[in-house]
């Protein structure tokens, strides 16, 4: 593959999308890996910056789609994703939580997570967006296990053979042997167990205020995190604007920036497009990846 073909969704129209997206699309280092390709609001409509509306939601969800239908038929080789809203989503009338599990059904993906990447540290997470109250019940053995055994299968697609994955604690200090809950001794440790059975080199639960460290030091290529803030405060401590989001286990490549619509400076022409131009760059890298696969 000479240069991909990647294609880039505005995101939220009313959002910093569409300034990210173009910024991305006319970079040096873009132009040099791959063919950007912008897909935004198809039928000429204006939008007022930082005004949440269903009209923007269902116009970010139209581009989504036809890019996805592109993608699949590999009219594009990746799609590289500027954010949407989820409240402009459901004024639209559209079900989804974010782009994770509206993929997973354009796509017919059964197991995805999301994972975020960056030099200094990766993180997948095990629940994504739900609320806090509602992680216990979510996070399962069978779940959790998913979610290992994707992260091993896909993590050498970033050139890390056999990764080191370490599991965060979902309760302070990982439980404490169960003075400050239960869950690890009666989810995750199983869950651990049944996945290193399988060869998979996995270790925990570890208490989440030490692991991240650890992981940054190297000790580890990857950590799982319970919940979604457990795992994006430390990664975008420590990398954002240079954080992919990277959606795991579907049939085609995704990648998106580590931020938001940024409503309160949308249409002003600050927004940083780094982390567009890393998600744009990581999806031509990943697409190159898919294409040798393919022709051995």
């Amino acid at each position: 593959m000479a240069r991909p073909r990647v294609a880039i969704t505005a995101g939220d129209p009313a959002g910093i999308g569409p300034e990210i997206a173009a910024r991305a699309a006319a970079d040096a280092s873009v132009l040099d890996a791959c063919e950007p390709i912008i897909y935004g609001p198809s039928n000429g409509q204006s939008f007022v910056p930082g005004q949440l509306s269903a009209e923007a939601g269902r116009a970010a969800y139209e581009a989504i789609v036809r890019a996805v239908g592109d993608a699949t038929v590999r009219s594009v080789d990746a799609i590289a994703t500027a954010p949407i809203n989820k409240e402009a989503l459901r004024l639209a009338g559209l079900p989804w939580n974010g782009h994770t599990d509206m993929l997973a059904h354009l796509t017919g993906a059964r197991d995805v997570a999301m994972m975020f990447h960056s030099e200094a540290l990766r993180v997948v997470l095990a629940t994504v967006h739900i609320a806090l109250a509602e992680v216990p019940r979510a996070l399962t053995q069978t779940s959790l296990e998913a979610t290992i055994d994707l992260t091993a299968r896909e993590l050498p697609r970033f050139g890390i053979e056999g990764p080191r994955i370490a599991v965060a604690g979902l309760n302070p200090h990982a439980g404490e042997h169960g003075l400050f809950g239960r869950e690890e001794a009666t989810v995750l440790t199983p869950a651990i167990d049944a996945c290193r059975a399988r060869g998979i080199d996995v270790a925990g639960p570890f208490p989440a205020d030490t692991v991240f460290v650890r992981a940054r030091k190297g000790e580890f290529d990857v950590v799982v995190a319970c919940y979604h803030d457990q795992g994006l405060i430390p990664v975008k401590l420590v990398a954002f604007g240079q954080a992919v989001n990277v959606t795991l286990g579907l049939p085609i490549v995704r990648t998106s920036v580590d931020h938001g619509t940024a409503f309160d400076i949308a249409g002003k022409g600050i927004a940083d497009p780094q982390s567009m131009i890393a998600a744009v760059l990581l999806a031509a890298r990943l697409a190159k990846v898919c294409s040798v696969k393919s022709e051995v």
